[in-house]
């Protein structure tokens, strides 16, 4: 595979992954979508790593990766004086 051809798999997963974590908590996350990438991308890495130290296995595995981008949105934010239900004020707006 190219290097082109991995930088947008990874985007997409990324994409992906950071859109579930979205879903998985309510409310509304004033996020662009470069930001949702970020997220599934970071919540990927860090399944990633916490996978093979604790499972030994190759690949976090779908849930794990939206999991911890999940966590990942939900400390984004508390930053913002958010919480579980409400996402907080960014800091644009205050």
């Amino acid at each position: 595979m190219s290097l082109i051809a991995f930088i947008v798999v990874l985007l997409l997963i990324g994409l992906v992954v950071g859109a579930f974590a979205r879903l998985a908590l309510p409310g509304r996350d004033p996020m662009s979508i470069w930001q949702t990438i970020g997220v599934g991308v970071a919540g990927s890495l860090l399944a990633g790593i916490v996978g093979r130290l604790l499972f030994d296995s190759d690949g976090p595995g779908f849930l794990l990766s939206v999991i911890f981008a999940a966590g990942i949105v939900y400390f984004i934010r508390r930053s913002r004086g958010g919480g579980l239900m409400d996402p907080g004020v960014p800091p644009s707006e205050r």
